[in-house]
């Protein structure tokens, strides 16, 4: 799997994440974490050449016999059943990354797991003043 491909698929599970209603955001991992704030003190001593992490909350992988393992890290609304949300990410990042997969000509067969952790649920600000 090529770095363009890793993208592209962390990438496509982020939108397809963040498109279900009830997801507030991605939580990045302690790396990307890292990895973002190593970027901003870069781009504060004035390169500006550094950017964040692709796909911050989604982890990928292909496996030898071809199949990619997702794991998607959300934060989710706290009003609505975590169960139910996380269940609709699964099924709309599996059908975006399979979307994405076939249109760039992935390997035969394709099959993607996706697991989805929900890293806490909270309230969203927008709510919290009206």
């Amino acid at each position: 799997m090529t770095t363009a491909e890793r993208e592209g698929v962390q990438r496509t599970a982020a939108r397809a994440a963040l498109g279900v209603r009830d997801v507030v955001a991605l939580q990045p991992a302690l790396a990307e974490r890292l990895a973002l704030a190593a970027c901003r003190v870069f781009e504060a001593v004035g390169s500006g050449a550094a950017r964040a992490p692709v796909g911050a909350g989604v982890r990928c992988e292909i496996a030898p016999d071809g199949v990619w393992h997702l794991e998607v890290r959300c934060i989710l609304d706290e009003d609505h059943r975590v169960v139910d949300v996380a269940r609709r990410v699964r099924a709309d990042v599996k059908a975006a990354v399979s979307t994405y997969l076939a249109q760039h000509d992935a390997a035969r067969p394709l099959t993607v797991r996706v697991v989805v952790s929900v890293t806490r649920t909270i309230r969203p600000a927008a709510r919290e003043t009206a």
